[in-house]
């Protein structure tokens, strides 16, 4: 397969990107991580770009950018960015410590955590404009504010400049891991492509093309179409749950990079997996991880055992801003994905008893975690919105048999979008 990676990544201009950034933070660590590696017999390693000033790695591209650009502009220029939140971060940190102002554009929909630490980092160089559900709305108003004002465009993905500072990640990861061995295989999230145009340009000659692995919510496929048609296509609809990864549209330099890689290589990860990994990552590691920070550890299950086995792997961890407000959204996707909780239309008789006899149906380890009356349903029996938690997926088998046995009439809708969306 031809790889045309190198065309776009200079690792001679790569490395002078990385002295450079050295002016605002230490390297990120790689950590080998012994949970992971023990569960699948495999060396994992974590770059953690999750502990950069701005909890991503978006500060990388964005610095770069800016110190090239203000090096021909001048500090006079008015710079703007569109940004889901780790971009505008990112930004923000450089327009400060460049002394330069900024305009940020965010979705409406950003967590009100990443607006506000953008407003800290930035400080009095920055102004804030909340446009639009999605990133792409966002960045089309961002576009006509730049041609209104002929401020300065700060692209979050589709530069040169942008993917040269991702690639600054590679270059710290040839000299973090030990024995100076490249790893079996890279696995990194996808958004609008500057992180794997810039991952896979850098080792293009270290790691075989065909043992990059890509991740992408199954929301955002944006990648994985695009490589399916051929070109860069557009997603008619984006889930913005990873909201750092929820992009309608590659960038089109980016989709040229990648271009050549097969869709196969491409893990679409259920937006409810990924909040499996948020949750043990937390409750194991004590590692705080946003939905697309947590993208390449999720796609370590799907791959399976099988395939990891024995290879030495490294997962671009590629932020941390995570608002705790979504918790709650978190743990119940979570728990519903791992099969330990769900949700059932339950049609009972209306006659005394008739609850305290379905309550004598649950095991020893289940739990009501919701119960709510919905309408008369007939004129002798009523139906009831009840959600049940349990310790294992394999409980519900015998509750399941148990309501049968009772002649108990109940709908499983815990997969049923339309009804959770509207009831749960």
């Amino acid at each position: 397969m031809k790889f045309n990676g190198l065309k776009i990544v200079d690792k001679l201009l790569v490395e002078a990107a990385r002295r450079e950034v050295r002016e605002l933070f230490p390297e990120t660590p790689l950590q080998l991580n012994e949970h992971l590696s023990r569960r699948y017999g495999a060396e994992i390693w974590l770059k953690r770009e999750d502990l950069t000033p701005v909890r991503s790695y978006k500060i990388r591209g964005a610095f770069n950018f800016l110190r090239k650009a203000v090096s021909t502009t001048g500090k006079n220029k008015v710079f703007v960015c569109a940004s889901a939140g780790n971009h505008a971060q990112g930004f923000a940190f450089a327009c400060r410590h460049f002394g330069v102002h900024g305009v940020v554009f965010m979705p409406v929909t950003t967590p009100q955590q990443k607006i506000d630490k953008t407003r800290i980092f930035g400080g009095e160089f920055i102004k804030i404009k909340l446009v639009g559900d999605i990133f792409d709305q966002c960045y089309a108003a961002a576009r006509a504010y730049v041609e209104e004002t002929d401020a300065y465009m700060v692209p979050p993905f589709d530069h040169v400049d942008i993917i040269e500072g991702q690639a600054t990640v590679g270059a710290e990861i040839v000299d973090q891991l030990p024995d100076s061995k490249a790893p079996d295989l890279l696995i990194m999230p996808v958004g609008g492509g500057g992180l794997s145009a810039g991952l896979t340009g850098f080792f293009a000659d270290k790691v075989a093309s065909s043992n990059f692995i890509f991740c992408e919510p199954v929301g955002a496929p944006s990648l994985k179409r695009s490589l399916e048609a051929g070109k860069a296509v557009t997603l008619g609809k984006v889930d913005n749950f990873v909201d750092g990864a929820a992009v309608a549209r590659l960038g089109d330099l980016n989709f040229e990079a990648l271009k050549n890689f097969l869709p196969e290589q491409v893990e679409l990860i259920p937006e409810n997996a990924i909040c499996v990994t948020i949750i043990d990552m937390l409750n194991l590691e004590g590692v705080v991880l946003e939905p697309a920070g947590a993208l390449a550890i999720a796609a370590l299950e799907q791959l399976g055992r099988e395939r990891l086995e024995g290879k030495r792997v490294v997962c671009v961890v590629s932020g941390g801003n995570f608002d705790f407000d979504r918790l709650p959204d978190v743990k119940e996707r979570a728990m519903r994905y791992t099969g330990v909780k769900k949700y059932f239309i339950l049609r009972l008789p209306q006659r005394p008893g008739a609850l305290r006899d379905f309550l004598n149906l649950l095991g020893p380890d289940d739990d009501v975690a919701r119960f709510e009356y919905l309408k008369k349903s007939a004129r002798n029996f009523g139906s009831i919105l009840i959600g049940i938690e349990t310790t294992e997926p394999e409980n519900f088998s015998g509750l399941f048999k148990r309501f049968e046995e009772a002649g108990l009439g109940y709908e499983d809708i815990t997969e049923n979008e339309i009804l959770a969306n509207l009831i749960i």
